[in-house]
């Protein structure tokens, strides 16, 4: 079945590279048994491929069971998914089937898996793994023949390093990973997600589809989406019946869009807000920033310092200790020695000498060769940071505000041997 039928069954608009490849994966892999872990942000309809996986399977004609694990107790998720028996626990009254039993021969879809509790997961790993489980209060080992298709909105490899997801269980997992693309990420079909959402609630509700003006659309292609497509649809059910004029302006559209807070500075989630007691980075490019102005910062600061050593020379012992303590940890200095043999001037060798005239008047700029290239930058600080915390990989990673699996990723791009 080519792509477009697939579409056409299971009501999916878009022409994406991204959607279409994640289609073409989902049908070859369809017809074999194998494990498959769909990845995307929430809303973005990770659960029609699914769908899509079992019916295009051998074992479409037999069941299809969804379950959410962020939903389920961790009480009662092992009961739910591998039955228990009578007087197992207080309630339990009835021995009950889960549904790796009642599933049998089917597919059972796992949607949320990263919020499966630890012991819950190493119950799963035997049923990947052996194609066994063992019933709450039971001591019988009972065999099943259960398609898992696990989804997340998590990195789950980066939960593995937290010890919050194990690592063998992702691995027998993600035997083929589908990513499901964001809205923002296929932006060339939100338009027609949206004109096929405004036409299927105008028969729903009995009115004339609305339209958008060309302003309106623009914000509608603009706006970030992170609810994606479930997001979406909402916004369109909302203008549908809420909206007396059916051409929509961008005016209008803003009524119905929440306001998005702006910044261009990096921003950083408090301690409160990550709950991992550390300062995260919403993204890369936040780092980068972050990493630049750090560097600005230093560099004037040396600056406005070796001014002051120039224009005052009795202050220069103190002064330059000062420096070299503070600022520079890997700058070559220059050092005098005194009759005595001691070290007196501890001045830095920089790549071009500060001007100065003939009456000793300081120019108002002091030059000093320098990269302003953040990739350089990013590179140095990296260096430094591995050097400063003697290769350990995790205390580099802290004291550069990003996460270990970050730091890994940026020493195999720099090629940096730590």
């Amino acid at each position: 079945m080519d792509i477009q039928s697939i579409k056409n069954r299971f009501g999916i608009i878009g022409n994406s590279p991204a959607l279409n490849y994640a289609l073409q994966v989902a049908t070859q892999v369809a017809n074999t048994d194998l494990t498959v872990l769909i990845v995307g942000e929430s809303g973005v309809g990770k659960e029609i491929f699914s769908q899509i996986i079992h019916a295009l399977s051998p074992r479409k004609h037999n069941p299809f069971i969804a379950v959410n694990c962020g939903a389920i107790p961790e009480g009662t998720i092992d009961s739910e998914l591998f039955g228990h028996e009578k007087g197992s626990f207080t309630g339990a009254v009835d021995a009950r089937k889960g549904y790796f039993e009642t599933v049998n021969g089917g597919t059972l879809f796992m949607d949320e898996i990263g919020e499966m509790p630890l012991g819950t997961q190493a119950r799963l790993l035997r049923v990947l793994e052996n194609s066994e489980f063992i019933r709450v209060g039971s001591s019988k080992m009972q065999k099943t023949d259960v398609r898992v298709i696990a989804a997340t909105n998590k990195d789950l490899l980066e939960a593995t390093q937290g010890n919050k997801f194990r690592e063998d269980l992702y691995y027998r997992l993600n035997t083929v990973p589908i990513r499901v693309p964001s809205l923002r990420e296929r932006k060339e079909d939100i338009l027609l997600l949206f004109r096929k959402f405004a036409v299927d609630f105008a028969e729903k509700y009995r009115t004339t589809p609305i339209q958008l003006t060309e302003e309106a659309k623009t914000i509608l292609l603009n706006y970030p989406w992170p609810g994606n497509v479930r997001e979406l649809k909402n916004i369109a059910e909302q203008i549908s019946v809420l909206s007396v004029q059916k051409t929509i302006s961008a005016p209008d559209l803003e009524r119905f869009l929440p306001k998005m807070q702006q910044s261009n500075l990096p921003m950083i989630v408090s301690n409160a807000q990550s709950g991992t007691g550390k300062s995260e980075f919403m993204n890369e490019r936040d780092i980068l920033y972050k990493l630049f102005f750090d560097l600005k910062k230093d560099v004037t600061e040396m600056k406005k310092m070796f001014l002051e050593i120039v224009q005052n020379p009795s202050n220069i012992p103190t002064m330059a200790h000062v420096m070299e303590e503070t600022y520079l940890e890997d700058v070559p200095v220059s050092r005098q020695k005194s009759d005595s043999g001691h070290h007196t001037n501890i001045l830095p060798v920089l790549a071009q000498p500060v001007l100065i005239n003939e009456n000793r008047e300081i120019h108002d700029s002091i030059i000093i060769d320098e990269s302003l290239n953040i990739m350089d930058k990013e590179k140095e600080l990296i260096e430094k940071a591995l050097r400063k915390h003697k290769g350990k990989r995790k205390d580099a990673a802290t004291d550069l505000g990003i996460s270990e699996r970050t730091l890994y990723r940026k020493l195999k791009e720099y090629d940096i041997e730590d």
